[in-house]
């Protein structure tokens, strides 16, 4: 599967992020249909996948299914989701579901029946340690096993032939309604290894490069991600490490992590895992760490690392969030462009440099891996393949370091994440580097040529505004009453520019509700967006 080896993920959690309500509500709503002002965002940072954690119909947050071949109501139906779908293919960008397959909600079809007709019911042994000889801790009468001790999720019984052929006569019928391109298996770890041998048959031959990956938080990686079973597995190991090695600075853990992992004797060099520093699980990132000024640093990790790197959706923008023992909903708020508070747009460029470089390097996408030089605060490794060498280093001090390594050729390095700085190189090597800052340096690639044009504070805003007005629209936004596209009613209450960009902002306050203050770019306010084959103004003046 090639396609792998160029992938940089994009991960959603559609019931947040389209800000739908908590519990099923029953009102069909096309929410999810705001993936369609994303596609421009998401080919700005590279994103050629995207994870859509639940869509199908569940009582409350999507991993309590009620059934498997309907889409959310909450988010649209059916037909909205194949076409978006759709259109994520044509825009260049594959599309993998949450195969949520060890447990499934109280209103699932064969639970409901198992409650109504007890003993008599055909699907008693659907379920896990089904007994009828005391009650659930919900009222039933009978037991059940819950997942993890969650008994709104109820744990199904994959040893059962007919529970098996329900689910993958689901992902037969994604495959042919919505033409996914993988799974991301949740709760991997408590489902039997036998259902993944016939998940695999199943996808691979209706895809033959259909990825499934399976969430894993522990235990050796090779157990489910093998040719018989899965091709891979979140990599909880390496995400632990990304953050924790900088709030201790202490590179030596990320190293050691590596080198188990990928080194010339790595447990998983032969697999291409799934890395990330946040999800719908775990504190955003820009929670986690105790400086945010090392967030470049960590996510110069991510996209350099050995394995197939993936972004949380809007901590690109370093939005935060924390999770309580009883509640994730912090980790998964709605996401709307334009409209995030305080954005980290320096983040947002840094991430779409290091996304163009890792889409030029094939050294990142399959090269061996190196530890070349460990200090606590700061660290050197290698990525070599047969084309070409690429060095990291990365400093998370205080003050500048400079870093020494043997970079075995005599040429030059060029820097291709700092304005392709040049370093001559014989042999031996010695570079300073900025405090809490990295470099991506590679062997003669004086030639590589990365296109950093549409970085955000390299705008040209003076000639951009201009040539907007002349090409797209017909008229100035002014004071007053706008309609967005959607149907909700604002007012333009004045003008900004941003302090680090200079970009031209409007703001703009709700008129019903809370009666917020919103931001939103100028150009991105004026904009002619395509929907339903139409072009239409996102805010029309009323």
């Amino acid at each position: 599967m090639d396609w792998i080896k160029d992938a940089v993920f994009y991960n959603i959690y559609p019931l947040g992020f389209c800000g739908a309500p908590k519990k099923n509500d029953g009102i069909l709503t096309y929410r999810l249909d705001k993936m369609y002002d994303f596609i421009d965002h998401f080919k700005k940072l590279g994103v050629n996948a995207i994870v859509f954690n639940p869509v199908f119909e569940s009582s409350c947050h999507g991993y309590d299914t009620i059934d498997y071949k309907k889409i959310d109501c909450r988010l649209g139906d059916n037909e909205s989701f194949k076409k978006i779908c759709d259109t994520l293919h044509q825009n260049g960008i594959r599309v993998l579901l949450d195969g949520v397959f060890n447990h499934v909600g109280r209103d699932f079809f064969a639970f409901k029946d198992l409650q109504q007709n007890g003993m008599s019911s055909i699907y008693c042994n659907w379920f896990h340690n089904v007994r009828f000889d005391r009650q659930s801790p919900k009222g039933d009468n009978f037991s059940y096993e819950g997942w993890a001790g969650h008994y709104d999720l109820v744990k199904l019984n994959l040893h059962n032939e007919n529970v098996t052929s329900h689910l993958l006569e689901a992902v037969e019928f994604w495959i042919d309604e919505f033409d996914i391109d993988g799974l991301r298996l949740d709760a991997a770890d408590c489902v039997d290894i036998e259902f993944f041998k016939k998940l695999r048959t199943t996808c691979k031959n209706k895809k033959p490069d259909f990825w499934l990956y399976g969430e894993i938080t522990s235990g050796e990686y090779n157990r489910w991600a093998n040719e018989s079973t899965l091709d891979s597995v979140t990599n909880y190991e390496a995400y632990k490490a990304l953050y924790s090695c900088h709030n201790d600075r202490n590179y030596f853990e990320f190293a050691h992590s590596m080198d188990r992992e990928f080194g010339d004797y790595g447990i998983y060099k032969n697999l291409y895992l799934y890395n990330f520093v946040d999800n719908h699980d775990v504190n955003r990132i820009a929670s986690s760490l105790k400086d945010e000024n090392l967030l470049f640093n960590v996510h110069t990790l991510l996209f350099t690392m050995p394995g197939a790197p993936s972004l949380y959706y809007g901590s690109e923008f370093g939005i935060k969030g924390t999770r309580t023992p009883h509640c994730d909903y912090d980790l998964r708020p709605c996401l709307t462009l334009g409209e995030v508070e305080n954005p980290n747009l320096k983040l947002e460029n840094h991430i779409i440099k290091l996304s163009k470089i890792r889409h030029a390097l094939s050294a990142l996408k399959d090269g061996r891996y190196k530890n070349e030089n460990i200090q606590l605060e700061h660290f050197c490794f290698s990525r070599k393949n047969n084309e070409q060498s690429v060095f990291v280093l990365l400093n998370q001090s205080n003050e500048t370091r400079n870093i020494g390594f043997n970079s075995g050729f005599c040429g030059v390095l060029t820097d291709v994440l700092n304005d392709k700085k040049t370093y001559p190189c014989d042999g031996y090597v010695s570079i300073d580097v900025s405090p809490k800052s990295s470099m991506i340096l590679v062997s003669n690639g004086h030639n590589i040529s990365i296109d950093f044009s549409d970085e955000i504070k390299n705008k040209p805003i003076e000639k951009i505004e201009k040539t907007a007005v002349e090409e797209l629209y017909e008229e100035e936004i002014v004071l007053g009453k706008y309609r967005h596209f959607k149907g909700n009613e604002y007012e333009v209450v004045g003008f900004a520019k941003d302090s680090e960009t200079t970009e031209k902002l409007v703001i703009y306050k709700a008129l019903y509700g809370k009666q917020e203050l919103w931001v939103r770019p100028y150009n991105m306010f004026r904009e002619i967006i395509e929907r339903d084959g139409k072009k239409l103004r996102r805010f029309t003046k009323i």
